[in-house]
This record gives structure tokens, C-alpha cells and sequence, in this order.
């Protein structure tokens, strides 16, 4: 396994959620998918989805569009030392940063979407990326013990770690969270749970997000 084949949000309503994602972000279905769930869970999951975009008139865009499809904004889009984001949490509770490295406009505003990124909140950096280093997949960008971004080819969702109370805060949210992350994640590999819980399954289909 070298690779996310795909994310699956397990949701209550998979058709609302289908809804919205269309209408606030347009995702590529081969990226993000949606399966049906009542499994119990509250607060943090443990996880954001990041949407990386090329200017600050496109965070603006996504947000706004996030906002009008029924979107909490938990974190307006302002400037930072690294560039400009803001975060909103979708109606299934999915928290989802929208970014830019760059803090000026350098052409039209538009909604397309460069990258898609998976965050997971985890306790102990170093020893989740030695596990995820032994399933298979390639260390891109590695800073301590504070954060983990694996090498993914083009198209493809990229996973990095972070430490989950950090992650927790970037998203504006308490840390404290209980149940079913609410995430599956598929590749060519056997099913497995790594270190914090999270769930990975075998590529199959299963229904789309939009």
C-alpha cells in the first residue's frame, strides 16, 4: 500500500451529506465517499479533511459556499504566518480546513480545489508513522514528533499526522472526544485499525459524495 485509494465518511444521511458536499465544495467522488452510520460518537473525532486552494479569494469562496449549504463556521478565514484558512464543520460534523499558502490574489476567484488533505489527531507521532511506515507507505515531510505528511501521487487524498490535541486546536474545538471517529480509510492492503483507532478497509465501491 502506497496510498489512500479513498475516504469514507460515515454519516446518518448519506443523501443530505451527498447534497451539500456538491454544493459547498464539488469533491471528486473517487476521493470522498459516503456510507450510512449510526455508530455513537461525540465531540473531537480525531480527525480534519483540508481543502488546499491557490489564493485567499478561493478560501473565501469555499467558506462562503460552506456557510450557504448549511456549514458551522468554527474559525473565520484570516491571515497567518503560514498563509490564509479558516475552518467550517459540515451538517454530518465532518471539520474540514480550507487553506491557501499564499495571502494575496493572483487571479480570478474561482472554487477548484488543488488538494485534498486527511489530518489525524494522534497521540504519539513518531510511533504512528513508524506504523504506517511498515504498512507500506513513504514519509514525504516529517518535523519531530509534531508532524508526519506521506508522499501520495497526484489526485490522490495525502494523509499526515498530528499530535490530536494540536489538530484539535487548529480546528477550534476541545480535545475531548468519544465513539466511532466517523472515518473509514481504503487501499490495497488487508483491513486493519492503526495505533488510534482509525479503520482502514480493502478498496471497494461504495456511494459516492456527489
Amino acid at each position: 500500500m502506497n496510498s489512500i485509494d479513498s475516504v469514507i465518511l460515515e454519516v446518518a444521511d448519506p443523501e443530505a451529506a451527498a447534497r451539500f458536499y456538491s454544493s459547498a465544495f464539488g469533491l471528486d467522488s473517487s476521493q470522498v465517499r459516503l456510507r450510512a452510520s449510526e455508530a455513537p460518537t461525540s465531540g473531537f473525532r480525531g480527525f480534519t479533511l483540508s481543502l488546499v486552494v491557490s489564493q485567499p479569494g478561493n478560501v473565501d469562496a469555499l467558506v462562503a459556499a460552506a456557510r450557504e449549504a448549511g456549514a458551522t463556521v468554527l474559525k473565520p478565514a484570516t491571515k497567518s504566518l503560514w498563509g490564509y484558512g479558516g475552518v467550517v464543520q459540515a451538517p454530518d460534523g465532518t471539520i474540514w480546513q480550507i487553506a491557501t499558502s499564499t495571502k494575496k490574489d493572483t487571479g480570478p476567484v474561482t472554487r477548484d480545489v488543488d488538494e485534498v488533505v486527511l489530518l489525524l489527531g494522534v497521540e504519539d507521532v513518531r510511533a504512528s508513522r513508524r506504523f504506517y511506515v511498515e504498512q507500506g507507505l513513504t514519509v514525504g515531510k516529517s518535523f519531530g514528533g509534531k508532524y508526519v505528511e506521506f508522499a501520495t501521487g497526484p489526485g490522490t487524498v495525502k494523509l499526515s499526522l498530528y499530535k490530536r490535541r494540536g489538530l484539535a486546536k487548529v480546528a477550534g474545538v476541545p480535545a475531548e472526544g468519544t465513539g466511532s471517529h466517523r472515518i473509514v480509510l481504503t487501499g490495497e492492503t488487508a483491513p486493519f485499525r492503526d495505533p488510534d483507532g482509525f479503520r482502514w478497509e480493502t478498496s471497494a465501491p461504495v456511494t459516492a459524495a456527489g
